[in-house]
Protein backbone atom coordinates (compact mmCIF):
# COMPACT_ATOMS: atom_id res chain seq x y z
CA UNK A 1 0.00 0.00 0.00
CA UNK A 2 1.11 3.65 -1.00
CA UNK A 3 0.99 6.19 1.71
CA UNK A 4 0.11 9.45 0.58
CA UNK A 5 3.61 10.73 2.24
CA UNK A 6 5.53 8.00 0.07
CA UNK A 7 3.79 9.86 -3.29
CA UNK A 8 4.93 12.64 -1.87
CA UNK A 9 8.85 11.32 -1.19
CA UNK A 10 9.11 9.90 -4.81
CA UNK A 11 7.88 12.98 -6.51
CA UNK A 12 10.34 14.51 -4.61
CA UNK A 13 8.76 16.99 -2.39
CA UNK A 14 10.04 18.59 0.76
CA UNK A 15 8.65 19.17 3.79
CA UNK A 16 8.82 22.09 6.40
CA UNK A 17 11.18 20.19 8.82
CA UNK A 18 13.77 18.52 6.20
CA UNK A 19 13.99 22.15 4.89
CA UNK A 20 15.01 23.12 8.28
CA UNK A 21 16.92 20.20 9.60
CA UNK A 22 19.01 19.37 6.11
CA UNK A 23 19.01 22.78 4.29
CA UNK A 24 18.29 25.73 7.06
CA UNK A 25 20.68 24.62 9.88
CA UNK A 26 23.22 23.84 8.30
CA UNK A 27 23.97 26.36 5.69
CA UNK A 28 22.44 28.94 6.97
CA UNK A 29 24.45 30.75 9.87
CA UNK A 30 22.42 32.45 12.20
CA UNK A 31 25.05 35.03 13.18
CA UNK A 32 23.91 36.05 9.20
CA UNK A 33 20.43 36.36 9.77
CA UNK A 34 20.85 40.13 10.40
CA UNK A 35 21.82 40.71 6.97
CA UNK A 36 18.27 39.77 5.33
CA UNK A 37 16.19 39.95 8.06
CA UNK A 38 17.52 43.89 8.47
CA UNK A 39 15.70 45.58 4.94
CA UNK A 40 17.60 48.58 5.08
CA UNK A 41 20.57 46.62 5.85
CA UNK A 42 20.12 44.52 3.02
CA UNK A 43 19.46 47.40 0.45
CA UNK A 44 22.56 48.86 1.49
CA UNK A 45 24.93 45.26 0.72
CA UNK A 46 22.66 44.92 -2.89
CA UNK A 47 23.55 48.35 -3.74
CA UNK A 48 27.50 47.92 -2.98
CA UNK A 49 26.62 44.74 -4.70
CA UNK A 50 25.77 46.44 -7.58
CA UNK A 51 22.33 44.88 -7.63
CA UNK A 52 19.30 47.66 -8.19
CA UNK A 53 16.73 47.95 -5.47
CA UNK A 54 13.50 50.70 -5.79
CA UNK A 55 15.16 54.21 -4.04
CA UNK A 56 15.06 55.22 -0.28
CA UNK A 57 13.25 58.23 0.87
CA UNK A 58 14.08 58.32 4.15
CA UNK A 59 13.99 56.06 7.11
CA UNK A 60 12.37 57.28 10.39
CA UNK A 61 13.56 55.76 13.91
CA UNK A 62 12.57 57.66 16.42
CA UNK A 63 9.02 59.33 17.25
CA UNK A 64 10.10 62.56 16.84
CA UNK A 65 11.21 62.09 13.29
CA UNK A 66 7.26 61.49 12.18
CA UNK A 67 6.84 65.38 12.74
CA UNK A 68 9.15 66.50 9.76
CA UNK A 69 7.66 63.89 7.53
CA UNK A 70 5.76 65.51 5.96
CA UNK A 71 7.98 68.24 4.74
CA UNK A 72 10.54 65.25 3.66
CA UNK A 73 7.55 63.95 1.24
CA UNK A 74 6.61 67.11 -0.22
CA UNK A 75 8.77 66.06 -3.24
CA UNK A 76 6.87 62.57 -3.97
CA UNK A 77 3.15 61.95 -4.97
CA UNK A 78 3.63 58.38 -4.00
CA UNK A 79 5.52 56.04 -1.84
CA UNK A 80 5.74 52.71 0.04
CA UNK A 81 6.29 52.94 3.54
CA UNK A 82 7.31 49.47 5.16
CA UNK A 83 9.00 48.09 8.37
CA UNK A 84 12.49 46.83 8.35
CA UNK A 85 12.36 43.83 10.04
CA UNK A 86 8.61 43.11 8.72
CA UNK A 87 8.01 39.58 7.16
CA UNK A 88 4.61 38.58 5.14
CA UNK A 89 4.11 41.95 3.93
CA UNK A 90 3.03 42.85 6.74
CA UNK A 91 3.04 46.76 7.83
CA UNK A 92 3.37 47.45 4.30
CA UNK A 93 1.45 51.09 3.53
CA UNK A 94 1.62 51.97 0.12
CA UNK A 95 0.31 55.75 -0.99
CA UNK A 96 -0.36 55.99 -4.81
CA UNK A 97 -0.90 59.65 -5.21
CA UNK A 98 -2.33 62.77 -3.22
CA UNK A 99 -5.48 64.37 -3.29
CA UNK A 100 -6.36 67.81 -1.40
CA UNK A 101 -3.83 67.35 0.82
CA UNK A 102 -4.87 63.52 1.87
CA UNK A 103 -2.94 60.56 0.97
CA UNK A 104 -4.57 57.81 -1.75
CA UNK A 105 -3.35 54.69 -0.62
CA UNK A 106 -3.64 51.49 -3.06
CA UNK A 107 -7.06 50.36 -2.06
CA UNK A 108 -8.66 53.39 -2.66
CA UNK A 109 -9.21 54.51 0.76
CA UNK A 110 -7.16 57.81 1.93
CA UNK A 111 -5.57 58.81 4.73
CA UNK A 112 -4.42 62.59 6.27
CA UNK A 113 -0.81 62.93 8.12
CA UNK A 114 -2.07 61.88 11.58
CA UNK A 115 -3.35 58.62 10.08
CA UNK A 116 0.14 58.18 8.28
CA UNK A 117 1.89 59.11 11.07
CA UNK A 118 0.32 56.61 13.59
CA UNK A 119 0.88 54.29 11.13
CA UNK A 120 4.58 55.04 11.32
CA UNK A 121 4.25 54.47 14.78
CA UNK A 122 2.90 51.51 15.00
CA UNK A 123 5.63 50.29 12.83
CA UNK A 124 8.13 51.65 15.50
CA UNK A 125 6.52 49.90 18.14
CA UNK A 126 7.58 46.77 16.63
CA UNK A 127 3.55 46.15 15.42
CA UNK A 128 4.75 44.25 12.76
CA UNK A 129 8.39 43.45 13.40
CA UNK A 130 9.76 39.77 14.03
CA UNK A 131 9.53 38.98 17.39
CA UNK A 132 7.31 42.41 17.96
CA UNK A 133 11.04 44.51 18.66
CA UNK A 134 10.94 48.42 17.91
CA UNK A 135 11.40 48.94 14.49
CA UNK A 136 12.06 51.44 11.98
CA UNK A 137 9.90 52.62 8.69
CA UNK A 138 11.35 52.45 5.39
CA UNK A 139 9.94 55.71 3.14
CA UNK A 140 11.16 54.15 -0.71
CA UNK A 141 10.09 54.76 -4.41
CA UNK A 142 7.05 52.97 -5.38
CA UNK A 143 7.16 50.25 -7.98
CA UNK A 144 5.20 50.20 -11.06
CA UNK A 145 4.47 47.08 -12.56
CA UNK A 146 5.66 46.30 -15.91
CA UNK A 147 2.47 46.07 -18.21
CA UNK A 148 3.49 42.32 -19.22
CA UNK A 149 1.88 41.61 -15.59
CA UNK A 150 -1.16 43.87 -16.27
CA UNK A 151 -4.06 41.24 -17.44
CA UNK A 152 -2.88 38.88 -14.75
CA UNK A 153 -2.60 41.29 -11.65
CA UNK A 154 -5.07 43.04 -8.90
CA UNK A 155 -3.76 46.76 -8.00
CA UNK A 156 -0.71 45.38 -6.19
CA UNK A 157 3.01 44.65 -7.50
CA UNK A 158 3.40 41.11 -8.35
CA UNK A 159 7.30 39.95 -7.81
CA UNK A 160 9.38 36.83 -8.64
CA UNK A 161 9.93 34.49 -6.48
CA UNK A 162 12.86 32.66 -6.80
CA UNK A 163 14.83 29.81 -4.36
CA UNK A 164 18.44 29.76 -4.17
CA UNK A 165 20.49 27.21 -2.78
CA UNK A 166 24.69 27.86 -2.88
CA UNK A 167 24.22 30.27 -5.36
CA UNK A 168 22.08 28.60 -7.64
CA UNK A 169 18.63 29.13 -8.60
CA UNK A 170 16.24 26.15 -8.56
CA UNK A 171 12.45 27.29 -8.67
CA UNK A 172 10.95 30.28 -9.29
CA UNK A 173 7.35 31.20 -9.26
CA UNK A 174 5.48 34.66 -10.22
CA UNK A 175 3.02 35.72 -6.82
CA UNK A 176 0.42 37.46 -8.54
CA UNK A 177 -2.08 40.29 -5.82
CA UNK A 178 -5.68 39.16 -5.97
CA UNK A 179 -8.86 41.01 -4.57
CA UNK A 180 -8.58 38.64 -1.85
CA UNK A 181 -4.75 39.68 -1.01
CA UNK A 182 -5.66 43.06 -0.65
CA UNK A 183 -3.42 43.81 -3.59
CA UNK A 184 -0.30 41.56 -2.03
CA UNK A 185 1.91 39.46 -3.48
CA UNK A 186 1.30 37.23 -0.47
CA UNK A 187 -0.14 33.85 -0.79
CA UNK A 188 -0.92 33.46 2.51
CA UNK A 189 -2.86 36.26 2.29
CA UNK A 190 -4.71 34.86 -1.37
CA UNK A 191 -2.55 35.68 -4.10
CA UNK A 192 -1.69 33.45 -7.01
CA UNK A 193 1.60 31.21 -7.04
CA UNK A 194 2.15 30.67 -10.73
CA UNK A 195 5.28 28.59 -11.83
CA UNK A 196 8.18 29.66 -13.92
CA UNK A 197 10.21 27.37 -16.29
CA UNK A 198 13.99 28.66 -15.00
CA UNK A 199 15.21 27.42 -18.47
CA UNK A 200 13.18 29.50 -20.40
CA UNK A 201 11.19 32.13 -18.17
CA UNK A 202 7.99 30.52 -19.44
CA UNK A 203 5.09 30.44 -16.70
CA UNK A 204 2.96 27.80 -16.12
CA UNK A 205 -0.57 27.50 -14.85
CA UNK A 206 -0.88 28.77 -11.06
CA UNK A 207 -2.05 27.75 -7.78
CA UNK A 208 -4.77 29.74 -5.82
CA UNK A 209 -5.05 28.51 -2.40
CA UNK A 210 -2.94 24.83 -2.63
CA UNK A 211 -5.22 24.56 -5.63
CA UNK A 212 -4.82 24.54 -9.50
CA UNK A 213 -5.98 27.38 -11.28
CA UNK A 214 -5.33 28.44 -14.89
CA UNK A 215 -6.75 31.93 -14.84
CA UNK A 216 -6.68 35.07 -12.61
CA UNK A 217 -9.67 34.89 -10.48
CA UNK A 218 -10.53 38.98 -10.98
CA UNK A 219 -9.32 39.71 -14.45
CA UNK A 220 -9.56 36.78 -15.90
CA UNK A 221 -6.26 36.49 -17.95
CA UNK A 222 -4.53 33.61 -18.70
CA UNK A 223 -1.48 32.79 -16.76
CA UNK A 224 0.16 30.54 -18.34
CA UNK A 225 2.48 30.54 -21.22
CA UNK A 226 4.09 34.36 -20.62
CA UNK A 227 7.59 34.94 -20.87
CA UNK A 228 8.74 36.96 -17.94
CA UNK A 229 10.98 40.05 -19.37
CA UNK A 230 14.66 40.17 -18.43
CA UNK A 231 14.64 36.13 -17.34
CA UNK A 232 18.40 35.80 -17.81
CA UNK A 233 19.03 39.29 -15.75
CA UNK A 234 16.65 38.15 -12.96
CA UNK A 235 18.36 34.68 -12.48
CA UNK A 236 21.88 36.32 -12.13
CA UNK A 237 20.50 39.37 -9.33
CA UNK A 238 19.12 36.08 -7.37
CA UNK A 239 22.40 34.16 -7.40
CA UNK A 240 24.17 37.60 -6.57
CA UNK A 241 22.32 37.90 -4.17
CA UNK A 242 23.59 34.69 -2.52
CA UNK A 243 27.06 36.30 -2.35
CA UNK A 244 26.53 38.92 -0.39
CA UNK A 245 24.12 37.63 2.44
CA UNK A 246 26.24 34.56 3.60
CA UNK A 247 23.20 31.82 3.82
CA UNK A 248 23.46 29.34 1.39
CA UNK A 249 19.58 28.61 1.36
CA UNK A 250 17.67 31.81 0.89
CA UNK A 251 14.08 33.10 -1.49
CA UNK A 252 15.25 36.39 -3.24
CA UNK A 253 12.09 38.50 -4.27
CA UNK A 254 12.64 40.76 -7.63
CA UNK A 255 9.87 42.98 -8.75
CA UNK A 256 9.59 44.55 -11.92
CA UNK A 257 9.59 47.94 -12.90
CA UNK A 258 8.16 49.25 -16.06
CA UNK A 259 10.79 52.46 -16.17
CA UNK A 260 13.50 50.62 -14.37
CA UNK A 261 13.14 47.21 -15.03
CA UNK A 262 14.23 44.42 -12.19
CA UNK A 263 15.03 45.38 -8.63
CA UNK A 264 15.58 43.59 -5.52
CA UNK A 265 13.15 43.78 -3.10
CA UNK A 266 14.35 41.40 -0.42
CA UNK A 267 16.00 38.39 0.80
CA UNK A 268 14.14 35.47 2.78
CA UNK A 269 16.04 33.41 4.98
CA UNK A 270 13.70 30.52 5.81
CA UNK A 271 11.54 30.79 2.47
CA UNK A 272 8.38 28.60 2.35
CA UNK A 273 7.63 25.72 -0.02
CA UNK A 274 4.51 26.46 -1.73
CA UNK A 275 6.42 27.29 -4.73
CA UNK A 276 6.63 23.08 -5.23
CA UNK A 277 2.79 23.58 -5.87
CA UNK A 278 3.33 26.46 -8.19
CA UNK A 279 5.58 24.44 -10.01
CA UNK A 280 4.27 20.96 -9.67
CA UNK A 281 7.79 20.06 -9.12
CA UNK A 282 9.81 18.83 -6.02
CA UNK A 283 12.51 20.79 -4.56
CA UNK A 284 14.23 17.84 -3.13
CA UNK A 285 15.70 16.10 -6.53
CA UNK A 286 17.54 19.88 -7.48
CA UNK A 287 18.72 20.99 -3.83
CA UNK A 288 20.82 17.19 -3.58
CA UNK A 289 22.36 17.52 -7.07
CA UNK A 290 23.53 20.65 -6.01
CA UNK A 291 24.89 19.79 -2.43
CA UNK A 292 26.71 17.02 -4.20
CA UNK A 293 28.86 18.91 -6.36
CA UNK A 294 31.95 19.30 -5.34
CA UNK A 295 32.52 22.97 -5.94
CA UNK A 296 30.22 25.55 -7.31
CA UNK A 297 31.16 27.81 -10.39
CA UNK A 298 32.24 30.60 -8.87
CA UNK A 299 31.21 33.36 -12.06
CA UNK A 300 27.45 34.07 -11.99
CA UNK A 301 26.96 33.70 -15.53
CA UNK A 302 28.19 29.80 -14.85
CA UNK A 303 25.86 29.23 -11.72
CA UNK A 304 22.83 30.33 -14.12
CA UNK A 305 23.45 28.21 -16.65
CA UNK A 306 24.18 25.12 -13.98
CA UNK A 307 20.21 26.22 -13.22
CA UNK A 308 19.07 26.08 -16.38
CA UNK A 309 20.61 23.26 -16.55
CA UNK A 310 19.68 21.40 -13.91
CA UNK A 311 16.48 22.94 -14.54
CA UNK A 312 15.81 21.05 -18.13
CA UNK A 313 16.96 17.37 -16.89
CA UNK A 314 14.55 17.58 -13.44
CA UNK A 315 11.44 18.81 -14.67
Amino acid sequence: MLFPWDRLRQLGIMGLNERNADFILPYNARRNYSLVDNKLLTKELAVQAGIPVPKLYGVVEIIHQIEALSGQLEAYDDFVVKPAHGSGGEGILIVTGRHEGRYRKANGASADEDELGHHISNILGGMYSLGGLPDSALIEYRVKFDPVFSSISFQGVPDIRTLVFRGVPLLAMIRLPTRLSDGKANLHQGAIGVGIDLATGRTFSGVWHERPVHQHPDTGGNLSGRVIPYWDEILAMTAKCHDFAGLGFIGVDIVLDQDQGPMMLEINARPGLSIQLANRIGLLPRLRHVEGLGTIPGSVAERVQLAKTLARYTS
